[in-house]
């Protein structure tokens, strides 16, 4: 009897699903930024002694083990309604996830996590240039300040020729996982076991031929891998189930809570002292992406 194998059909009326409960999306979030914090640290622990791609790959090996038991009880896959959307977030994520791997280990771990912050930022302008929605001059007034305070907490007169290879592997990174999330959202009505087993063998393919290309020998470091796989996979799960439930007004604010976490991480675990330009940068970033996602018009 094939069980994986087999593919139910695909919902033919979407299913809107129930409605959004912002309580129970921020729980998701929270979780999802603990466990995110710490297969990054991991990584960061491990510096540059393995490729990210590699990385990647056992990091998607790895979730591909956790998710087919579950995929076994459930009775088999669920085909996907939309593929090809599937595709590109998978594509996508993959750049991401390797810009990631490779920026964590380059940068303090605060400064890691400031530069994601200008994601709300970036979604806005994609949201404009792809989606064609309108943006408030009140918005673009905050994606001008966003940037500003990118330039103070980078400082990139301060950073060596790896720090800013690193930089720019951050950006990279920034921009694919934004137009992911954009994707995800209109996936909303997809079953989550069905995206997540799919982007996880798609993410495997994806990175097999470049992993094996710049293959290391792990060694003693094959059970931090299996951590980073284990933590990654549980986070974005949560993460998915984070903007299944929350609006994205909810998600956005409670987001910058992360910047706790890593600060707290980068100076108790790898004794990084943020400087005083990086938080400033971060609440010009922060206080922009909250003025940007404030669309309210006044009585």
């Amino acid at each position: 009897m094939a069980i994986i194998p087999r593919l139910t059909a695909p919902h033919t009326t979407p299913d809107t699903g129930p409605a959004r409960d912002n309580r129970r999306g921020a729980l998701w979030l929270l979780t999802d930024m603990c466990f995110n914090v710490w297969a990054l640290a991991i990584a960061k622990s491990l510096g540059m002694d393995l490729p990210p791609i590699q990385i990647v790959l056992v990091r998607a090996l790895v979730g591909l083990a956790l998710l087919v038991p579950f995929v076994v009880y459930n009775g088999g896959m669920v085909r996907l309604t939309n593929p090809r959307l599937q595709v590109m977030r998978t594509l996508l994520s993959t750049i991401a996830m390797t810009g990631n791997f490779f920026a964590v280990a380059k940068l303090p771990f605060a400064l890691f996590t400031t530069v994601n912050f200008t994601r709300p930022l970036l979604m806005m302008t994609l949201a404009a240039w792809l989606l064609r929605e309108r943006i408030l001059p009140k918005q673009w007034l905050a994606g001008g300040i966003g940037l500003i305070g990118v330039a103070i907490a980078v400082d990139p007169f301060s950073l060596g020729a790896s720090s800013l290879g690193g930089l720019a592997a951050l950006f990279a990174s920034v921009v694919a996982g934004t137009i992911a999330v954009i994707i995800l959202r209109r996936l909303r009505n997809e079953d989550a076991l069905a995206q997540m087993i799919w982007q996880t063998a798609g993410l495997s393919l994806a990175a097999l031929i470049p992993a094996a290309y710049f293959w290391q020998p792990p060694g003693a470091h094959w059970p931090i891998l299996v951590a980073i796989g284990l933590f990654s996979q549980t986070a974005q799960f949560c993460f998915m189930r984070a903007h299944y439930w929350a609006d994205a007004g909810v998600i956005a604010p409670l987001g910058y809570a992360s910047l706790i976490l890593s600060v707290s991480v980068g100076y108790f675990v790898f004794h990084e002292v943020p400087t005083t330009g990086l938080y400033f940068g971060a609440a010009l970033i922060i206080g922009a992406a909250l003025m940007a996602g404030n669309r309210r018009k006044r009585p």
